[in-house]
């Protein structure tokens, strides 16, 4: 069984338009909040954690609502298509409600913005399970979180080149770029992947490739129960999800108020670092994907959390901007590559073809979970003790991952015997 590499570089494209966009919300919207509107950063972290908040009811329900739906385009590209026409549309206006220092038409076009990226982002991510078997998912995932990489590059370039280092810059041109790399994305899916046609032929292999009767007796039934030692690895692992998001999203969010204040970075040359890190992990994603098949997705994760917390105390003592900042970075950068190319994996490994969509939710509800509470309580920190606290905050959620991800017992996955170390790369057409 051999990987259709360039069918799942399509299929990215949704998580590269997603990530784009992302990659430019937590970097700009936190200094329009602070800079333009002269929020404290409780506040900010409260209207930053506001698309979690969302997100949290967002996305396990288009999560289950396209599991069920059935069109001529499948059940996950008419959502990805809406989604990204309505987000892209009121994108554009958020520099212009900025510059008119117009905070109330800011938030509710923000609003707008932040609904339409929750109500495809389930349906985007759970399209790469339903075109991968099972055994290849982690390689799979691989190449979906290189393509999401790519488009936080695309995005970084773009604020490094476009932002002037001026008190009151123009975000118009950073936002109009994303907005073009998101219709492009999008419109190749569209046009390359055949959604529906696949997803019977990927359903057809994973119900042959079932082990035993038990299992394919419960292959069909969405919602299956878990046995009890599942359940319990389950739960272990969807805390592990939370610890590691309340670290990286800590991070992600305040970094570049925190260059500002702690370094004294201007324009966007604070957009360096976060470069290096996610080229680090543009370098790592697909060799990760390989690793995880030889030691197992969890001792891989094990592996990406001891990387990142080394990292995070590492960062600590920088108290001013140095070049070997970017070896911290960098450092960052592989070790959430090991994490995100597996943790996902290892969720939905649990469920069955038809409620993938559903343990996507789960998965996302975890993950915005964090994301809603730690921009909010990170920020409390920033505002009321210092701006230092924010990396020692995040490298004590990555022991909590570490000793949680301990506990996780299934969802690994068995590496798969190669006849030759070519095959391996083979990137033909099934």
């Amino acid at each position: 069984m051999k990987l259709n590499y360039k069918r799942t570089f399509l299929v990215g494209l949704a998580f590269l338009s997603i990530s784009a966009f992302w990659q430019l919300y937590d970097n700009l919207v936190p200094l329009i909040l602070t800079g333009t509107f002269g929020m404290g950063e409780t506040l900010r972290g409260a209207i930053m954690a506001a698309d979690n908040v969302l997100a949290l009811f967002l996305l396990p329900l288009f999560g289950g609502i396209s599991d069920r739906t059935n069109t001529r385009l499948g059940r996950r590209t008419p959502y990805i298509i809406t989604g990204t026409a309505i987000a892209v549309t009121f994108m554009l206006f958020l520099p212009v409600f900025e510059q008119k220092n117009n905070l109330l038409l800011f938030l509710v076009g923000l609003g707008v913005v932040l609904l339409a990226m929750g109500s495809y982002r389930s349906p985007a991510v759970a399209l790469m399970p339903d075109l991968t078997p099972k055994p290849l998912r982690s390689k799979a995932n691989a190449v979906i979180n290189l393509m999401g990489a790519l488009g936080g590059v695309y995005t970084l370039i773009m604020v490094k080149v476009l932002i002037p280092k001026e008190d009151r810059p123009d975000y118009l041109p950073v936002f109009a770029s994303v907005a073009i790399l998101m219709v492009v994305a999008v419109l190749l899916l569209v046009l390359t992947v055949r959604e529906r046609k696949l997803s019977v032929e990927v359903a057809a292999m994973d119900k042959e490739s079932e082990p035993a009767p038990a299992e394919e007796k419960h292959a069909d039934q969405p919602r299956r129960k878990l046995p009890p030692d599942v359940r319990r690895s389950l739960v272990f692992l969807l805390a592990s999800v939370f610890a590691w998001f309340m670290a990286y999203n800590a991070v992600t969010t305040a970094f570049s108020s925190y260059a500002v204040e702690v370094w004294k970075l201007e324009g966007g040359d604070f957009a360096d670092c976060l470069m290096v890190a996610t080229v680090a992990a543009v370098i790592s994603y697909i060799p990760v994907g390989f690793i995880a098949g030889r030691i197992g997705r969890k001792k891989t994760i094990l592996t990406g959390i001891v990387l990142m917390g080394a990292a995070y105390v590492a960062g600590f003592l920088f108290t001013t901007y140095h070049p070997l900042a970017n070896v911290v970075f960098a450092m960052v950068g592989i070790g959430w590559a090991f994490i995100n190319v597996n943790s996902y994996p290892m969720v939905v490994e649990m469920s069955s073809h038809g409620d993938v969509g559903h343990y996507t939710g789960l998965y996302y509800t975890f993950s915005m979970s964090a994301q809603i509470l730690t921009p909010v309580l990170s920020g409390f920190f920033l505002e009321h003790f210092s701006y230092t606290t924010l990396f020692p905050y995040a490298a004590i959620f990555m022991a909590i991952a570490f000793c949680t991800m301990l506990m996780v017992k299934h969802g690994d996955v068995k590496p798969m015997r190669k006849k030759d170390l070519l095959e391996s790369f083979d990137a033909g057409d099934e």
